[in-house]
């Protein structure tokens, strides 16, 4: 339906300065200023996924930041979105939403400038973040190359996580889990950006874990060897998956990623699901040569991402992904 939507919309090369536009399903726009400098300008905002208002309003900063570090950017500043139905939430809900924004803008070294907030059925919330990059550092989710190692900087799971949740079926171990991966920065994003192994970067959101490495593949024209053994998994949404809690999204996800999908004979269908899940604030996945993936992994380790690891390759081949 995305793709639908954009099919008719005018294509970068009319803007020589706009380096990366809507051809590529990018994370984010980047339009170049100077031989030094280009902009990293994106916007994410959502329904809440938690009952806590705090939370929600960490989980929706932390998820639109993300798409500037997924472009190797550095964000600089941000604008606020809000709605909220005037009458039937109290002010102090919208204080604690917006308490929560700034304070992982705050932790990013980064100012909320101002913002636009409307009268809404439901209550909404999320960033335009802004951020610089040099030009020749901006990380593209379409230029992996042939041989090159997959690596993923969180574990999955959380659109499971948050379905168990809505009906009061999360413990509250499971919980803190739940906020503790979706208000992680993906910050490692700046120092991949210097690494000229890494060839492809994106972060893993509400196409799931196959949706977007399909992107990669569609992209960069290759096919992917996914090892679902090396997944990372968060620990609760096994369970979960196994007990058959699952989002409406991840169903829509394997509708559009399935045909180019292959799984083993023995294949569980909740681990599918698994693979399909919605993630937000899902981890960074990385492209990169196989020299470079253990300096990949210290960048990831050093900066809190304990469970990052090497999940699969990238060889020449129909933009297909094959689960081993």
């Amino acid at each position: 339906m995305l793709g639908e939507l954009l099919s008719k919309s005018p294509l970068a090369k009319a803007y020589p300065n706009l380096l990366v536009g809507t051809e590529s399903s990018d994370d984010a726009a980047v339009y170049r200023i100077n031989d030094e400098q280009a902009i990293v300008a994106t916007t994410d905002f959502f329904l809440p996924i938690v009952d806590d208002a705090y939370d929600f309003g960490r989980i929706a900063a932390t998820n639109a930041i993300s798409d500037v570090y997924a472009m190797g950017g550095t964000p600089i500043f941000a604008l606020a979105l809000l709605g909220l139905p005037l009458g039937k939430l109290p002010v102090e809900a919208g204080q604690q939403i917006l308490a929560g924004g700034q304070a992982v803008c705050a932790a990013a070294g980064i100012p909320i400038a101002g913002g636009h907030s409307i009268d809404n059925p439901e209550p909404i919330y999320g960033l335009v973040a802004i951020g610089l990059v040099h030009p020749s550092r901006v990380k593209r989710n379409n230029r992996a190359q042939a041989d090159d190692v997959l690596i993923l900087g969180k574990g999955i799971g959380v659109g499971i996580m948050g379905a168990a949740l809505k009906k009061g079926e999360l413990r509250e171990k499971a919980y803190q889990q739940m906020i503790a991966v979706t208000t992680q920065l993906n910050t490692p994003g700046i120092a991949l950006s210097a690494l000229p192994g890494v060839h492809a970067l994106t972060d893993v959101t509400g196409f799931g874990l196959l949706g977007h490495l399909h992107e990669i593949c569609r992209g960069s024209k290759l096919r992917a060897e996914l090892r679902y053994a090396e997944i990372p998994v968060l620990s609760a949404a096994v369970h979960l998956a196994q007990a058959g809690y699952v989002t409406g999204a991840s169903e829509r996800n394997w509708a559009s990623v399935g045909p180019h999908t292959k799984l083993p004979a023995d294949f569980a269908e909740w681990q599918r699901k698994l693979l399909c899940d919605p993630q937000t604030s899902g981890g960074l996945l990385v492209a990169c040569d196989r020299a470079t993936a253990p300096r990949v992994l210290e960048i990831f380790k050093a900066e809190g991402f304990a469970t990052a690891c090497e999940i699969g390759t990238l060889s020449a081949g129909e933009p297909n992904i094959h689960i081993t």
